[in-house]
């Protein structure tokens, strides 16, 4: 197949060690294609040095910032997403903002004007997009981490009525987790809590691998399932301003929103 108009490149912003969002997101595009399959997509990765799901490394990742994004703009993508969620969400709330305004200044440098994603502006704006006002959520990260996401989360008015840390801090380990245990973890979450919130954050983290087991949790749950990838993924599309209809994951990406 050659390349064409209806082919979109994708620009990722990657933790040196994440191996998921290079999986995920292009899993993710290509269940669109069995219902959308005139728009293809191929992925273009920039990486910046990160080992460990600490204060000290996410700080001094997100000072690759620039580099990265610049390397993205000589391939003049259509669209550009950066993964590590709790990257940008352990710098305070807002932050995203920030972080998005700072690629985007880095690529119109280069001429280009392509729409800029971080996973966690993009967890936001899916749980808008679901009418979200109390949430649960799963996060592999450590507990004072998870609690600076959840705070994160709550300054967008979102309520976080509980969370499950998994509580690995080495980010190969993290990608190592099984997405399919995710299907017994979400049960641990408060039972009142889960009665209560409007969508279940299966992975507020890119890294964690979780698509395998989105649609399933969801349909045991009853409630939207999400994930930051699934957020990521459904941004893009919203950005580019093409169908969110993926079949399987979930509610958020089922062409409604």
């Amino acid at each position: 197949m050659t390349l064409t108009d209806s082919t979109r490149h994708i620009g990722l912003i990657v933790p040196s060690s994440n191996l998921t969002m290079e999986t995920e997101l292009p899993e993710i595009f290509g269940r669109r294609s069995q219902v959308h399959p005139e728009d293809r997509f191929v992925f273009h990765s920039s990486r910046m040095r990160m080992k460990h799901v600490t204060p000290e490394e996410l700080k001094a990742m997100n000072a690759q910032t620039d580099r990265a994004a610049l390397e993205l703009a000589d391939a003049r993508p259509d669209a550009v997403a950066s993964a590590c969620l709790v990257a940008i969400m352990a710098q305070g709330p807002g932050y995203h903002c920030t972080a998005e305004d700072q690629m985007r200044a880095a690529l119109e440098s280069e001429g280009v004007t392509s729409p800029v994603i971080s996973s966690a502006g993009a967890l936001l704006r899916g749980l808008a997009a679901l009418d979200a006002r109390r949430v649960v959520m799963v996060t592999p990260y450590m507990k004072p981490l998870t609690t600076l996401v959840a705070n994160y989360v709550e300054d967008a008015n979102i309520e976080v009525l509980d969370t499950l840390s998994l509580e690995v801090s080495d980010n190969i380990a993290v990608a190592n987790l099984d997405p399919t245990d995710l299907v017994e973890h979400w049960k641990r979450l408060d039972p009142r809590a889960l009665e209560e919130a409007d969508v279940l954050v299966l992975s507020a983290c890119v890294q964690m691998p979780s698509l395998a087991a989105i649609q399933a949790v969801e349909d045991a749950y009853g409630k939207p399932v999400i994930s930051a990838a699934v957020a990521t993924a459904w941004a893009i599309l919203q950005d580019l301003g093409l169908s969110t209809h993926v079949p399987g994951t979930g509610s958020l990406l089922d062409g409604s929103h």
